[in-house]
């Protein structure tokens, strides 16, 4: 049954009451069995190899851990872009970064103009009301919605569906010495000094559910940890001081934020067994892009946070939804934060005929059913400068990533580089890496690939920049 149904049934129930007289009940069938609760974690900046379930000695994860073994794990997850906003926007959206427009934070011609050879895309810094976002496909089902924390796509997310904000605006990242109280971020209220903001989020989810309990909620908790500025507790900091380093993870104050962050998971885990929610809710953990390489190395990926190789976008997932999901289960289906939005739409069971929907629904794989396989596309025709030229671990020393596009297709990935009509082509089943560029030695499957991704482009009207920036000067570009 479908939400366009709501009124005329609620309609038929009433004149069942009327002509029945001597019944006294009241069934909402618009809910014939109560829909689940959805808990959406979405960490900052959490790199794919930031926990313990994948694999981290260092850093300490037990009750993301625990949320894993109770659920499926996608080993092979992936942001719709590899930093903050544009993710966002992918997920809230269902769409790739050319429907809406934001490809990055602030401007697009970032790094200096000496250094760039084209004019990049102009960018978008707020997503437009138009556009549908899932908060508003859980109101059209009938759920009180919430979001807590980072918000990063326009001022305020209670224009685009949500009932509750608590933290969420145009910033992206609390700021100086911004994750303790007094806080530096919108639309929260201060609390006692030194208050930590990480665990304050968890303390007003607590609270939301609480109030909503007897009702389907949504929640989005967009932890503004763990992105900059590194600031942990200090007590946990110099815990991890004496922690010997493992796989290039030693920061100690990044680990202690990683541990702050669990904790708070735990903490909403058993709020909602007190509650007896535990069995009515699913809750999806994952992070909106690849760590930031320089803080946490994301061996045996290649880059972090901002670039197109997979450390910059293959990201921690993790599903646990009781009696659907098979606990400790494991994917390694392909999968991008644009599929949420038609998982939630068939979970919700609402139709939507003018909604462009990237993404696939995943609940065949929830059922132990075979996806086919398909194209994953990345578009970002602007420039994002280097963090650290010397652990970037970039395609040069100077950004991150210049403009270009992407295209994954089985184990095979291509990037296109717009400034040079550079190729690179992988094959991930053993070349995790990206280390090994087969575009010379694979002609055939290069020309696969690159008809695939220019198709698509076409398609969604990807913008590509070709004009010469005048201000580029290689003579004085810093090497």
């Amino acid at each position: 049954m479908t939400c366009v149904f709501t009124f005329s049934v609620r309609i038929g129930i009433i004149w069942s009451v009327l002509v029945l007289g001597s019944c006294i009940f009241f069934v909402d069938l618009a809910y014939p069995q109560r829909k689940p609760n959805v808990i959406f974690i979405n960490v900052d900046d959490l790199g794919w190899t930031d926990t313990g379930y994948q694999g981290s000695d260092f850093y300490e994860t037990p009750h993301i851990d625990r949320l894993a073994q109770s659920g499926m794990v996608f080993t092979q997850a992936y942001a719709g872009a590899a930093n903050c906003a544009p993710s966002r926007a992918c997920l809230m959206s269902g769409q790739h970064t050319p429907r809406h427009g934001i490809y990055t934070v602030a401007n697009s011609d970032r790094g200096p103009s000496r250094e760039r050879k084209i004019i990049p895309t102009p960018n978008n810094e707020v997503l437009p009301e138009k556009i549908l976002t899932i908060a508003e496909l859980f109101k059209m089902a009938g759920y009180t919605t919430g979001t807590f924390g980072k918000w990063h796509l326009g001022d305020d997310p209670k224009i685009q569906g949500f009932d509750i904000n608590v933290g969420g605006s145009h910033r992206g990242n609390p700021g100086k010495a911004g994750y303790l109280s007094p806080y530096k971020i919108d639309y929260i209220e201060d609390g006692v000094a030194g208050e930590y903001l990480t665990d304050r989020l968890a303390d007003e989810v607590l609270g939301f559910i609480r109030s909503y309990k007897n009702k389907p909620f949504f929640v989005y908790l967009p932890f503004y940890a763990v992105h900059t500025p590194l600031i942990g507790k200090e007590l946990l900091v110099n815990q991890y001081k004496n922690k010997k380093v493992t796989n290039g993870h030693s920061n100690p104050v990044y680990a202690a934020m990683i541990e702050t962050v669990d904790a708070n998971v735990g903490k909403i885990l058993a709020g909602l067994d007190a509650l007896d929610l535990t069995d009515h809710t699913i809750i999806i953990f994952t992070s909106d892009n690849g760590g930031i390489r320089s803080i946490s190395n994301q061996h045996p990926l290649r880059g972090g946070k901002g670039s197109y190789y997979e450390g910059g976008i293959r990201v921690p997932c993790i599903i646990k939804w009781p009696d659907q999901v098979a606990p400790a289960s494991t994917s390694d289906y392909p999968i991008v934060n644009l599929d949420f939005f038609p998982t939630f739409r068939e979970i919700l069971g609402i139709e939507l005929n003018d909604n462009e929907m990237d993404g696939i629904s995943l609940l065949p794989l929830f059922r132990g059913e075979k996806l086919p396989q398909r194209p994953l596309y990345w578009h970002f025709p602007i420039y994002l400068q280097a963090y650290n030229p010397e652990k970037d671990d970039g395609r040069d020393p100077l950004f991150r990533t210049r403009p270009g596009s992407v295209v994954r297709l089985g184990d095979w990935k291509l990037h296109e580089y717009f400034e040079d009509h550079g190729l690179e082509l992988y094959n991930l089943s053993v070349d995790t890496g990206e280390r090994n560029n087969l575009a010379g030695k694979k002609p055939e499957k290069t020309r696969e690939l690159l008809t695939l991704l220019r198709q698509w482009r076409r398609h969604v009207k990807a913008p590509v920049p070709h004009e010469p920036n005048p201000q580029y000067n290689p003579e004085k570009v810093k090497h």
